[in-house]
């Protein structure tokens, strides 16, 4: 008997939540989209994409998610950010609004929009031995009014540092157990080597 397929729903509140579905479900899964606590209930991991990390914590709390998304990462469900859900998966803020909270679980500091305005996006290619093994080809990063990570805690494994450019040696891909964040959008480039990596930590969590 096989099993059954790995579930794995996108936080569709705000966000490229059609492209991230459609990824994932090219690579196998069952992808939907959650903006429901019972349709959470249904996932074995979460994909928060880029949005408006201010509006987004605002929209989970609307749609009564934030204690049942703090609860299930907390209790070990693989989750993916990127972009926005970096933030939002990140335990500290260097420039936080004054009510502005996160789901947390990444023992990390970020800075929003660290990289600039909209006019300010931009491409790199990242060297993600972790990610796609160490002869893999650099994984093409688009990076669309970004956050970068400006400390991490003993426990944050470095996936990627921002290579060349003013912002050389700034971190924009992190690893904690089950939690995964980027600063860019793997989603938008058809390089799914980032997804693949996210897809087999949830087959692996829920072994």
């Amino acid at each position: 008997m096989s099993p059954s397929p790995l579930r794995i729903g996108v936080l569709a509140v705000q966000g490229d939540v059609r492209e991230h579905v459609h990824v994932l479900s090219s690579l196998g899964a069952e992808a939907t989209g959650v903006r429901r606590p019972r349709e959470l209930d249904e996932v074995d991991a979460i994909v928060i994409p880029g949005g408006e990390s201010t509006t987004m914590d605002k929209l989970v709390r609307a749609f009564e998610l934030y204690d049942p998304l703090r609860k299930r990462i907390a209790d070990g469900m693989p989750a993916y950010g990127s972009c926005a859900g970096m933030i939002m998966l990140a335990d500290r803020i260097a420039d936080a609004r004054p009510d502005q909270q996160t789901l947390g679980g990444l023992d990390m500091t970020v800075r929003r929009n660290a990289f600039g305005r909209q006019v300010d996006s931009f491409e790199e290619d990242l060297h993600m031995p972790e990610v796609v093994g160490a002869d893999g080809d650099p994984v093409r990063a688009v990076f669309i009014r970004a956050p970068w990570v400006e400390q991490v805690g003993e426990g944050v494994q470095v996936l990627a540092t921002v290579e060349s450019g003013p912002a050389a040696g700034h971190i924009v891909a992190v690893r904690q157990g089950n939690l995964l964040a980027t600063s860019f959008h793997p989603e938008v480039t058809g390089d799914h080597r980032v997804h693949d990596y996210f897809v087999q930590m949830v087959r692996a969590a829920r072994a």
